[in-house]
């Protein structure tokens, strides 16, 4: 057996190749950011081209970093940022537009128009998702519309659509000399164009949307091998598993029975919950979704809410506000104050997402008197992702009846200690960091490494898991509630702002 699995890690910010070993221990770790474009307010974008070239340096670099010849690699697993929209020429390998990013609003007027439509309720008991520009069908819709000969040349079969597991998909395995077209059921269930019961694009949905199904990738199991690497880094390499990045996260952290759970901390917040295999609708606010498949085995479902801006909110007190000269300074910076000092900081610059689903809203900062400092203004920015991910958390425990004894933590800012101290003191129960913090990238080597039996089953994996640090709630009840309700009335003033 080959002694390592590869997992490219094509997040929001950046593109990694992480190879991990049969224990789940990382052996080395290869990274390269790419260029956030804000060609307007709400207008977030990326260049498919950049994050492609970025794929094949770090693919490179992480064998030069362990010293590992592709021969030693068993198998590729990818993840992806999820719902961000690209469209390619098929003949020239050319996307013919920036890719709409998952933050991107621009469709919020369309989403607007859907929402009064009589079948608003249909699409999201077909695909479990609600009407928001969070999703792919309308951004989909409005590059075909905005995009001079897009629409012709897409129902000529002339384009493809994918989400990035896609793109990088179709150029690793040849491009326009062959590529693979596909995209896993996680994905593809990231679209509102996919069916969650026969897991297969919906016709009602491409009509409603106006999509031409010629666009659309076959839909693959997460966990199967799919076909090789045909890119000269990994040529030969079997492709063997496919997940959006936070089920993969849940699949890295192991949660494979109903009532599991993990939160990702990471550009966004994302908490998920196995529910088994039925796919169990929210009342709450949060959305339905696929959690994985592996190979044949029954598709299992998940329950999830998604928080639009957590680590963007200190990349923007760094970038645009310029308080902290690096993000690994916002603790610092929040340690030296004791409390927040009255300052309330909702961060939405996308809207908000789960639970409220409200477009319209806006960021805001409030509560500030003279008092307040830049050290007032981190803390209240970190504290604002943990209030945030405790209303996803309500509402989850209510759609599926079931309290979560602790909260596995992953993703870049479970480093931050004083989040995670508040985040256990807000929720009133243990906060847990495992030893292996990149369970994003684990969870795609998992699903490929199980299938080329690198791992023999799931039990192997859960054997590779074990916790690193415990943060346990030290808050007293009643300034906990003040914090919250304070936090409520703080959303509520920025809701339907525009």
């Amino acid at each position: 057996m080959p002694g390592c699995i590869a997992a490219l890690d094509q997040g929001t910010t950046s593109t990694r190749c992480i190879l991990f070993n049969q224990a789940g221990d990382i052996l080395s770790l290869a990274r390269r950011e790419h260029a956030q474009h804000f060609p307007q307010p709400g207008w977030v974008e990326h260049d498919a081209a950049e994050i492609w070239r970025n794929t094949q340096t770090v693919l490179n670099e992480a064998l030069a970093l362990a010293s590992i010849d592709k021969r030693d690699v068993a198998a590729l697993g990818i993840t992806n940022q999820r719902e961000t929209t690209v469209l390619w020429n098929r003949r020239t390998g050319e996307p013919i537009h920036h890719a709409l990013v998952w933050q991107d609003t621009r469709v919020d007027t369309a989403v607007a128009q859907y929402q009064r439509r009589a079948d608003a309720a249909l699409i999201r008991s077909i695909t479990g998702l609600p009407l928001a520009s969070y999703f792919s069908a309308l951004k989909i819709q409005w590059l075909l519309d905005q995009v001079p000969g897009a629409r012709a040349a897409a129902e000529g079969g002339e384009l493809a659509f994918g989400t990035m597991d896609c793109w990088v998909i179709w150029n690793l395995t040849g491009g326009v000399n062959g590529g693979l077209h596909v995209a896993d059921v996680t994905n593809a269930s990231r679209t509102q164009l996919m069916n969650l019961q026969t897991l297969d694009w919906d016709d009602t949905l491409l009509d409603t949307f106006r999509i031409p199904r010629a666009l659309l990738p076959d839909i693959v199991a997460s966990s199967a091998v799919i076909g090789e690497v045909r890119a000269d880094a990994l040529a030969g390499v079997p492709i063997a598993g496919i997940l959006g990045d936070q089920q993969a996260a849940l699949v890295g952290q192991c949660c494979f029975s109903p009532g599991e759970a993990k939160n990702t901390y990471g550009t966004g917040c994302f908490l998920l919950m196995n529910t088994g295999t039925q796919a169990v609708p929210s009342q709450a606010g949060l959305v339905t979704t696929v959690a994985y498949r592996f190979g044949n085995q029954p598709t299992v479902y998940a329950l999830e809410g998604s928080i639009a801006i957590a680590g963007a909110l200190v990349q923007w007190l760094r970038d645009s506000l310029k308080i902290i000269g690096a993000s690994s300074e916002v603790e610092t910076l929040a340690r030296e104050v004791q409390d927040n000092g009255g300052v309330y900081f909702v961060p939405a610059f996308s809207g908000l997402y789960a639970p409220h689903w409200n477009a319209g809203a806006r960021g805001a900062m409030l509560g500030l008197t003279r008092y307040a400092t830049r050290a007032h203004i981190a803390r209240a920015a970190l504290e604002s992702t943990a209030f945030q991910v405790r209303e996803v958390i309500e509402s989850m425990q209510r759609d599926a009846h079931v309290a979560l004894p602790e909260l596995r933590a992953d993703g870049g800012m479970v480093a931050n200690d004083l989040l995670m101290q508040f985040q256990a003191d807000l929720l009133d129960r243990p906060v847990v960091r495992p030893a292996v913090t990149e369970t994003t990238a684990l969870g795609a080597a998992y699903a490929a490494g199980l299938a080329v039996s690198y791992w023999p089953d799931t039990d192997a994996l859960r054997r590779n898991w074990s916790e690193a640090h415990r943060w346990n709630p030290s808050m007293d009840t009643a300034r906990r509630d003040e914090l919250y309700r304070t936090w409520q009335k703080a959303v509520g003033r920025t809701l339907d702002w525009v």
